[in-house]
């Protein structure tokens, strides 16, 4: 039987409302990242938050590949920056966690996905930079925050023919689901951009070579797997290329 890779997913902290446990701290990962991975025939542990750099550390050692999942808006203080006046409620900890664990898992030579604000961290981990906001690319039109329900896509994205994505979505353009404010302004160097919604925001990064595999993307195919045939394939090449990563080591 074919050994399935098993796949850490990056926690965070729910903090309970109300009651006698408000503020009571919670380690959590959304249920559809766990759904997707072991349907796409992965093995979905959660790697819990914590703020010990050698826990970290080890934590990555024991997974195949890492899943980068989504939350707070980036510290910009982390891409030198000051925060302005439309930045979210930030996690820095949590920041300092996922960057340790993006790290990590790059020099171990470990496949890396990372959804929305994961996408994020790869890119302002690496180098790169952020937009703290929307309405600071006065080119932006599209709206990127949608109200409509979670796994309904909502706008169209234009993908770069031979990148991961091409053979996944159909004439070089899909649709996706958006849940951010922020959006990627410089690019992290050694990463190429493979994906652009209609208004030119960023959707999708890549650094694919003998050493590495990261892929950044910026909406949320876990919440559309349920219905999505598209974020299925995503989800499965994924875990396939985990496979032949593996195999090859």
């Amino acid at each position: 039987m074919e050994k399935k890779p098993i796949i850490g997913i990056s926690g965070s902290i729910l903090l309970t409302e109300g009651g006698i446990f408000a503020g009571y701290r919670r380690s959590y990962v959304n249920q559809d990242y766990i759904e997707s991975v072991i349907e796409a025939g992965g093995i979905p542990f959660i790697i819990p938050f914590n703020t010990n750099t050698s826990v970290t550390v080890e934590q990555v050692k024991n997974i195949d590949a890492l899943i980068l999942s989504g939350g707070h808006d980036v510290f910009p203080l982390i891409y030198g920056e000051e925060p302005k006046q439309a930045l979210g409620e930030t996690f820095p900890e949590r920041d300092y966690f996922d960057i340790t664990l993006l790290k990590t898992a790059m020099d171990l030579n470990k496949p890396v996905l990372g959804i929305c604000r994961g996408h994020q961290i790869i890119n302002a981990g690496n180098g790169g930079s952020l937009y703290q906001d929307l309405s600071y690319n006065k080119e932006l039109f599209i709206k990127h925050s949608q109200s409509t329900k979670w796994n309904i896509p909502t706008h169209t994205i234009t993908i770069e023919e031979g990148s991961f994505l091409d053979d996944i979505y159909e004439k070089n353009e899909g649709m996706v689901n958006s849940f951010h404010h922020q959006i990627i302004n410089d690019l992290a160097d050694g990463f190429k951009v493979i994906a652009r919604s209609k208004d030119g925001a960023i959707e999708a990064i890549e650094k694919i070579n003998n050493r590495n595999f990261v892929l950044g993307i910026q909406w949320h195919p876990e919440m559309m797997n349920i219905s999505d045939i598209f974020s299925k394939k995503l989800f499965k090449k994924f875990i396939n290329t985990v496979k032949e990563r593996n195999s090859n080591n």
